[in-house]
């Protein structure tokens, strides 16, 4: 991002540390265009009210990635931001930069997706039990192959084996599909997938549902160990100003929209949900503290 910027003499905004509001202040102070950012910053822009204490009319660009971005919250920016353009990607420090993109106003419009593959990037999905290639529409690992993919991690000759194979093929760790048309969906990491039962239950997609509702402000999911079950979803829920929500009622407004193995069952309320710099949930320190029971301090 940074050498794009200079390389197109563009003016950089640098923040020391990252903080919501003093972000809006510099976008109407520098009368900022274009910013990268994280989902979770999409559904700040979307929920918080101190979006109507500044002038952020010159804003015509995000730049998403970092984890997938659900369709309602997608939504709900147009509506409160009709000239501001959501571009989606997708890339890994791994990668040497975007491995995905999306181009034009029909490949945005394609909720979900992070576009089609960069130039002289190559791809596959590949199924994390048998190492089969799939086909579009199948969900498995994705795998890329293209002259930006690094050589290998400095020192970590294990790390760097785990991660390439013999081939050049980089194991992205992402659960992913391609549909009939080459575009790339990312579902969620495959470490983060809740494991209940048989089934495989990918947090994000809970997370994109709970956001939708008018009474949560932010939420989590993460795996919560149970003896019959293996793991069950539980939810962080962070409540609006002056919302009443219950547990049970978090409960049902999922459990009425999916298949019943991808239930909430399990629901703690706390201030906020904690994040990197970047806007990435830290799902380690929630699972830390939903094995403490110590939730007040978040």
């Amino acid at each position: 991002m940074l050498v794009r910027a200079v390389s197109l003499g563009e003016t950089l905004v640098l923040m020391e540390r990252f903080d919501f509001e003093t972000m809006l202040k510099s976008v109407e102070k520098y009368r900022i265009i274009y910013m990268p950012v994280s989902p979770p910053l999409i559904v700040a822009f979307v929920k918080s009210e101190l979006t109507k204490k500044y002038d952020l009319s010159s804003l015509q660009l995000l730049g998403c990635g970092g984890a997938p971005l659900g369709k309602e919250v997608a939504e709900k920016f147009r509506e409160k931001f009709p000239n501001v353009e959501i571009i989606q990607g997708y890339g890994l420090t791994e990668t040497g930069g975007g491995a995905a993109r999306t181009i034009g106003p029909d490949e945005m419009k394609r909720h979900g997706s992070v576009g089609r593959l960069s130039e002289l990037m190559e791809a596959k999905i590949v199924d994390p039990e048998t190492g089969e290639a799939l086909p579009p529409g199948h969900r498995g690992e994705l795998w890329l192959r293209g002259p930006t993919i690094m050589k290998g991690y400095v020192g970590n000759e294990k790390a760097t084996a785990e991660t390439l194979d013999s081939e050049g093929w980089l194991k992205t760790g992402d659960l992913c599909y391609f549909d009939s048309e080459g575009l790339l969906f990312i579902v969620d990491r495959l470490k983060e997938l809740i494991k209940y039962k048989a089934y495989q239950v990918p947090p994000a997609e809970l997370e994109h549902l709970l956001h939708s509702n008018p009474d949560i402000a932010d939420a989590a999911v993460i795996p919560y160990p149970d003896e019959e079950a293996g793991q069950i979803p539980m939810a962080f829920v962070v409540r609006k100003p002056g919302s009443k929500i219950t547990e049970a009622q978090v409960m049902d407004f999922i459990a009425k929209q999916v298949a019943p193995y991808k239930k909430i069952r399990r629901v703690a309320f706390i201030n906020s949900i904690p994040k990197s710099p970047s806007g990435k949930i830290l799902r380690r320190e929630l699972v830390n503290h939903a094995h403490s029971g110590n939730f007040s301090k978040l």
